[in-house]
Order: C-alpha cells, then structure tokens, then sequence
C-alpha cells in the first residue's frame, strides 16, 4: 500500500504489533518505570498496629477532665513494644509510630505538658482517639495496591515495600534496535572530512528511547549496500520486536531500504501523506515490526514521535507514552500554505505557542527548544498571530 494518511499510518503499524506477554521478576528497585504484570493486593493492614502519630505522652482520655498530674510509667520509641497496660492516672512517654498501649485511647504532644520528675501535668481536655491512628487507617488488608498493566512509579514502590514486597513480576522491556544508512555518516568523535556528516539521527532516537525508559540496540551505521544490509538486520530477527531506522526510504540511488524489505521482509505501506517525513516504510520481517523513517533529522524526529510512539504505548501497554493534543494560539506567523497534512516544531507555554525561524526538515538546532507540533490540516492557508490552533505535545 502507497500514499497511506496519518491516522492510516498509525492503524497499520499498530495492527502489526502485539502486547508483550513474557514476564521477568526483579527486584523492587529495579521494578520503577516498569509495568506490573500482575495485581498486587495488601497482605496485612498498614499500618499493622494503632500508633502515636506524634511525640508526647499516651493516656486516658478521661483523666483529663480536669487539669490533672499523672505517673509516667515507661517509655516507649518506634519499633519497641510496651506490654503493660496503662491504667487511670497514668502515662507512657510514646514517639511517633510507636504502638498505642493497651488501656490509653489518645496521646498528648509532649510541648503541651509539665513534667516534674516521674509526673507530667495536663491542663487540656483530650478526647477520645485525639491524636491517635488505626491500624489499617492507610491501606486495609486485601486492598489492591497496585493493578495489572500499572506503570509503576516511586510511589508505587513504596506501597509495595511498605507491604514488604521484595520482588515484582514485570513485563519484560520491548527490544529495539536502532540504526542509520548512509555512508556520510560518521560518529561523533571520529575526523571529519569532505562529504561527511556526523551521525546525529541515532543519537537523538536512541536518546529519545532512553529518555522513555528503553534500553535501544544501537547498531549506529547499517551498510549502504542492500545485500549487505538486508543480511545484517536478517541476523537479528529473533533478537528485537521493532527496528527504527533513518535514511534510505526516498527514491535517490542509495536508498537501499526498499531492496531491503523485498529481500527479507514485507512491506505494509510506503509514504505517509504529511510532511516533514512523507516516505516513511512500515514493513514486517519475522516477528518483528520495522519503521524506516526519513533520513532528514527533524523528519526522522517528528515522524518518530508522531508514528513509533503508538507502536511503542501498544507493545509495552504503557499510555503514558502516547503524545497529547492541546490547543493554543499562535504568537507568531506561519507564511506557507498546507496543501497536505503539515506538522510545524513549537514551542507551547500552556496558552502560547512559539514558532521558530526555521522549518526545514533538515534542520535540527530549532528542535532544541521545541515541545510541541502544530497539526495543521490539508489544505489549509497560512497561519496568522492570534489563530488558535490544535498542537500535539511532545
């Protein structure tokens, strides 16, 4: 299929990708970003116990019906346990999170008493359960913690350590690969010389990657030959579920990719009707899906974004992964008519939206401040200061 459209492209490519259903246990730390492959529910109330919720002293509400002097009999701090039982008259020294003792029903703060020896005195009146938390006041035994496909985060892993959970079934991270063709490509690093270029288009998709909680093959150069490259990625069809790759996808004499996918693979469509980035090669080789993106950088960026997150909220069941729509108004003009579907960098402030100077798919520097693209329509007139417009935050 050729000449696909935006929503199209995104429905094909989604259709050839499964949710990963192969699961690792790991250590709770390891565990954040990563999404629960199971309900995990509360094993005992939290807290265990009812406990001080503050330093001073635990005892009977109705002793302080009048101002009164009582006995400290003890003392009790967080992890011990005091196994009297407090009686009329009398006080235990608490800190906060220590057990409440048998026979008291609130606590004084330590700042609002007279001590005088083995006595304090209390001028207040204290009602019952004042100053006083109940076992299971957080979270009730058989409470779910933490539901199935649940990205986890800090708290997250704090619930489930505060449950003494040490271990975590998760469902394993998705393997992709990443590379660029073109033999002007160079690493950063190396000399460079007449018609060289640095490769930049793999350092910012793998760091893009990175950034979402991924942990990318980077494979940096594939060969400008076919034959050789159609080998190479061959060799890693049982290794990855998805290959994102830049350059090759145009009609010039080295873009190889389309000799590639007819070599091992098949083709779901080529072209994309939007710019920048319109010869985007959806294609299949084994199990895993293939994405050839544009070898222009700001192209390869936004058709990135705008195409592969989808694929990568699907296989991974993550949703936070999937890129929001806004609306804004611009601050300043965008002077060129859309004849097709169009998607301009910007810079969005929550109302405002920015435009920088530059727009060419080449171009890269403007992308630095860039956090949203402007989704212009088909057909659509330029753009003018003051037009609101729908964006999609990146």
């Amino acid at each position: 299929m050729e000449g696909v459209n935006f929503e199209q492209a995104i429905e094909l490519l989604t259709a050839h990708v499964k949710e990963i259903s192969d699961t690792e246990e790991i250590s709770l730390i390891e565990s954040i970003g990563r999404v629960a492959a199971e309900n995990y529910f509360a094993t005992f109330d939290n807290p265990p116990f009812d406990r001080s919720p503050l330093d001073g002293y635990a005892l009977k509400s109705s002793d302080t019906k009048a101002p009164i002097k009582l006995k400290v009999i003890g003392e009790e701090c967080a992890g011990d346990f005091f196994a009297g039982e407090i009686k009329s008259g009398e006080a235990l020294r608490i800190m906060t999170g220590a057990a409440m003792p048998k026979g008291s029903d609130c606590v004084i703060r330590q700042e609002d008493t007279t001590q005088d020896g083995e006595n304090i005195f209390v001028n207040q009146k204290l009602n019952h359960h004042e100053n006083y938390c109940f076992a299971g006041e957080d979270v009730k035994r058989g409470a779910l913690l933490v539901a199935k496909d649940t990205k986890l985060t800090a708290a997250h892993i704090a619930v489930l350590a505060s449950q003494g959970v040490a271990k975590v079934k998760v469902y394993r991270r998705p393997k992709i690969a990443v590379a660029a063709t073109g033999d002007e490509l160079i690493q950063p690093g190396e000399k460079i010389s007449a018609g060289k270029i640095y490769n930049s288009n793999i350092y910012l998709l793998s760091a893009r990657l990175i950034e979402m909680g991924f942990a990318p093959k980077i494979l940096y150069n594939l060969p400008d030959n076919a034959d050789a490259c159609a080998d190479k990625i061959f060799a890693l069809r049982s290794e990855i579920d998805l290959l994102i790759t830049t350059g090759g996808v145009s009609v010039g004499k080295k873009d190889i990719m389309h000799d590639v996918v007819k070599k091992i693979g098949e083709r779901i469509f080529w072209r994309v009707l939007m710019k920048p980035g319109a010869p985007v090669i959806g294609w299949t080789c084994g199990n895993f899906l293939g994405v050839a993106l544009s070898g222009n950088p700001f192209a390869a960026y936004a058709t990135f974004e705008l195409l592969t997150r989808p694929v990568l909220a699907k296989i991974t069941r993550r949703a936070d992964i999937l890129y929001k729509r806004s609306r804004g108004v611009l601050v300043d003009d965008f002077p060129k008519k859309s004849f097709g579907r169009r998607f301009i960098r910007a810079k969005f402030d929550g109302e405002k939206i920015f435009l920088p100077r530059r727009h060419e798919s080449g171009s890269l520097y403007s992308a630095v401040d860039c956090n949203a693209l402007v989704d212009i329509p088909a057909g659509s007139d330029k753009l003018s200061a003051g037009e609101e417009v729908e964006i999609i935050l990146l």
